[in-house]
């Protein structure tokens, strides 16, 4: 079932520099937000603290609560392992794991878990390619190596991974960025479908992406080099880009800077 996240008074830290400053904000269960904002302002940082990925980081901490349902996932004796199994995460880069098949990818993550009947292998890793609209294009190359797809299928490759270990949320970090046009229409629609079972989260650096796909839109902005990056507004996405709350949402959206 796809949960809610409530974010309070959330900074997050690379040693003594603080990147981000005292974020509070809700993502609504199945629904698409979008993370937009200039280079720099902490978009990707904040994002990785919602899985507890920014502490991977040598001298990453957070201060605050994100809070999923009613539990805080910095709470004392949460596994961090556990949390990104819940909430999974989808990179910038498609990075399907380069010595391994196509079947052998999307069930990696089951087999960590200790899921190891073939039958039931299978079933998943049919679902999950189904649900993310690669299963008609690799069923006949399962054994095949994932590297050898495309980066729009690499991609949609990654996202079947991510869902076969059945997440509540889904973490997008510019998950186009590296993409051709119709690839990314590809994964713009698969998004799409996508938030009718899962909370979805996406960084993206395109606005008309973020019109297109999101059903709420957080702007993010830093008042300086050096400063940490904070969220501006957060509000349904028409409304964001087209009467903005803030001047300098509008600003950006406009293409004065950024």
């Amino acid at each position: 079932m796809a949960k809610r996240i409530d974010v309070g008074g959330l900074s997050a830290f690379y040693g003594s520099f603080r990147a981000i400053d005292d974020i509070s904000m809700t993502v609504e269960p199945r629904s698409v937000t979008a993370f937009i904002g200039p280079s720099g302002c902490g978009k990707s940082t904040f994002l990785r603290t919602l899985n507890r990925m920014h502490e991977v980081t040598p001298g990453g901490r957070v201060e605050g609560k994100v809070m999923l349902d009613n539990e805080d996932l910095y709470g004392s004796g949460v596994d961090p392992v556990s949390v990104r199994r819940t909430i999974g995460m989808v990179f910038q880069r498609p990075n399907p794991f380069p010595t391994m098949s196509i079947y052998d990818n999307v069930a990696a993550g089951l087999r960590l878990n200790g899921e190891v009947r073939r039958r039931d292998l299978d079933e998943v890793v049919e679902r999950s390619l189904q649900g993310a609209n690669l299963w008609n294009e690799v069923k006949d190359r399962l054994n095949k190596p994932g590297s050898g797809l495309s980066g729009g299928q690499q991609q949609r490759l990654c996202i079947a991974r991510a869902i076969a270990v059945e997440p509540q949320v889904l973490l997008m970090d510019e998950p186009c960025s590296a993409l051709d046009p119709i690839s990314t229409l590809a994964i713009e629609d698969l998004i799409g479908e996508l938030k009718e079972q899962f909370t979805i989260v996406i960084v993206t650096h395109n606005m008309q992406q973020a019109a297109r796909v999101s059903d709420r839109t957080a702007f993010f902005n830093l008042s300086a080099v050096g400063e940490p990056g904070r969220l501006v507004e957060v509000d349904d996405t028409e409304r964001i880009f087209s009467n903005p709350s803030v001047q300098a949402t509008e600003d950006y959206i406009s293409g004065r800077f950024g």
